[in-house]
């Protein structure tokens, strides 16, 4: 009878996948930059930028061309990093300003920290987490906001958040010890690595800025803080090289939204930004999309098509370049869980999918699952803004339609054959915009006419 049990056992033993068995859990380290376009990249083709440590990420893991944030601004790019939902859930449509701003666009003025949390979830499978860098779910503008570490953070240094403001430059000189003392400890870590570059103001080095002088002024300012951010991102490689830990850490550099753009003839002038400090304004921003439509702020793909390059050695394939794969910024609350062994509540329903298999190259080139995207934009457009109109979209499949604040005015593009977004093809297929309108109305539903719970600040005037 023993050897029988034993045989048993040893089948069992035998059957179970012991790779995943003997590993040990994968520490993530997702880098989010503010405004950096994706043709801001010497491996996308820039024509001055300067970003060799993000290149390296690139040639020792895979570029995906057609991922894209949740939306154009800051504030709900980050609300569905954090929550996994689209973040019209939350009426976070637009960025978190002073208090009067946010009550005129029915907005809250935090993210609540109730809300379903990437941090959270991955803290209870045992992760050590930290927040360094840009927060921008509250204001600094707002005193009362929560502090980061009321988010399920053991760790933070933060701007843009309530309290003392973390000095824009030290996010990774942060961070690195932080991964040393969870290397120390055998725990795996979660980092939010969450840098100001390109965002202005431009606190720009002026030993850097000095290695671009033959480019002019406004230039060399965007390329050297580009430039320094990169550098940073190479000491944090270089950590997890000493460390012995790169293999098993996944790498993630993005972006929040595509870049602004400053006129070509705006005065170049210095700027005070009340968490970030004295820098060059808005003239120096030269940020570029690789030939897609719109900028910052924008729904068409320059607005929230982004750099995502994701290195995991082993598992994703190096130097691979992804060009079909559709996956958004609410898939990778569900991605990071899987890939750290966290069951999702059953109460929890996440807007994105776990894209684990399209990190690994296995995804599916068509999205089943539809993502949306709601903002407030002008309408008619602005003549110095054309493409800044759209204020709802809508992707299934190979399928975006894109519409105004009334859907009175809609476009339709085919994102496998277009991505550029060129060609408008509403009067071509007229079902598939009727069942993209109907698909869109039925989820606006489902969105809450006003926020709700613990997110207001005492500066609000008491409702009447």
């Amino acid at each position: 009878m023993d050897r029988i049990i034993s045989f048993i056992a040893l089948l069992i033993i035998g059957l179970a996948p012991q790779a995943s068995a003997n590993e040990p859990p994968t520490n993530i380290l997702f880098i989010f930059a503010d405004d950096w376009g994706w043709g801001d990249l010497s491996c996308h083709g820039h024509p001055y930028v300067k970003t060799p440590n993000i290149d390296r990420l690139a040639k020792e893991g895979t570029d995906f061309h057609r991922f894209t944030t949740a939306s154009g601004v800051c504030s709900p790019s980050r609300t569905a990093i954090m929550t996994g939902h689209f973040p019209a859930r939350y009426n976070i449509d637009g960025h978190f300003a002073w208090v009067p701003s946010n009550a005129r666009r029915n907005m809250p003025d935090w993210l609540d920290p109730k809300a379903p949390l990437l941090s959270r979830f991955l803290k209870s499978a045992g992760y050590e987490t930290a927040h360094f860098g840009k927060w921008h779910l509250a204001n600094d503008m707002i005193p009362d906001a929560p502090f980061p570490s009321e988010y399920g953070f053991d760790e933070y240094g933060a701007f843009n958040c309530s309290g003392p403001q973390m000095y824009v430059h030290d996010d990774v000189k942060s961070a690195i010890p932080f991964i040393e003392k969870s290397h120390k400890a055998d725990k795996p870590f979660f980092i939010n690595l969450w840098i100001h570059e390109p965002h202005t103001p431009f606190h720009v080095d002026p030993k850097l800025q000095k290695r671009f002088a033959k480019l002019g002024e406004k230039d060399a300012i965007y390329a050297a803080t580009l430039f320094h951010a990169d550098l940073r991102i190479g000491q944090l490689l270089d950590a997890l090289d000493r460390l012995k830990i790169t293999n098993n850490t996944l790498v993630i550099f993005s972006s929040d939204n595509g870049p602004a753009r400053g006129a070509p003839d705006a005065p170049l002038t210095l700027g005070y930004d009340s968490a970030t400090g004295l820098g060059y304004g808005i003239a120096a921003a030269k940020g570029i999309t690789g030939g897609r439509k719109g900028y910052k702020a924008a729904l068409f793909e320059g607005g929230i098509g982004v750099p995502f390059i994701a290195r995991w050695p082993g598992k994703i394939a190096a130097g691979k370049v992804d060009k079909t794969s559709i996956f958004s910024a609410v898939d990778l609350l569900p991605t990071f869980c899987e890939i750290a062994g966290v069951k999702l509540p059953a109460s929890y329903r996440p807007d994105g999918v776990s894209q684990v298999e399209t990190l690994q190259g296995n995804g599916k080139a068509l999205r089943e699952k539809p993502l949306f995207w709601k903002t407030i934009a002008p309408w008619p457009a602005r003549k110095t803004k054309s493409d800044h109109w759209v204020s709802y979209a809508v992707v299934s499949k190979n399928w975006k339609l894109v519409a105004n604040r009334d859907a009175g005015y809609v476009e339709l593009y085919d994102l496998v054959t277009d991505p550029l977004e060129k060609n408008d093809l509403k009067e071509k297929h007229p079902k598939v915009v009727k069942e993209l309108t109907k698909t869109l109305e039925q989820w606006q539903t489902t969105l809450p006419p006003e926020p709700t719970g613990n997110v207001f600040s005492n500066l609000r005037n008491p409702k009447k």
